[in-house]
């Protein structure tokens, strides 16, 4: 990308080159949440509460961090949250 003498829009280059490495890293980030979830959920379904457990401390750290770098809504996050301990508290009953 040659450099323009002018600053027409110089701006609006920057943002798109900004936009790429954000859209990067929240698909990255969104990828990883879903991972660790199907993990969870497969632990569940094998009735493995030790994994569970450990595994639904991790995701819980995912979606808040995610939630705090806007890659996704904090309510959203609040949601799948409560859905996931609902599926693992009563995995121990």
């Amino acid at each position: 990308m040659a450099k323009l003498k002018t600053g027409r829009h110089t701006g609006a280059l920057k943002e798109a080159r900004k936009t790429k490495k954000r859209t990067a890293r929240n698909v990255s980030t969104k990828s990883k949440i879903r991972t660790l979830a199907k993990k969870l959920e497969a632990a569940v379904k094998a009735v493995d509460a030790t994994l569970a457990k450990d595994l639904l401390n991790k995701v819980f750290s995912a979606w808040d961090k995610a939630a705090k770098k806007n890659v996704i809504h904090k309510k959203a996050a609040s949601n799948k949250k409560a859905k996931l301990a609902k599926k693992v508290s009563a995995l121990k009953v």
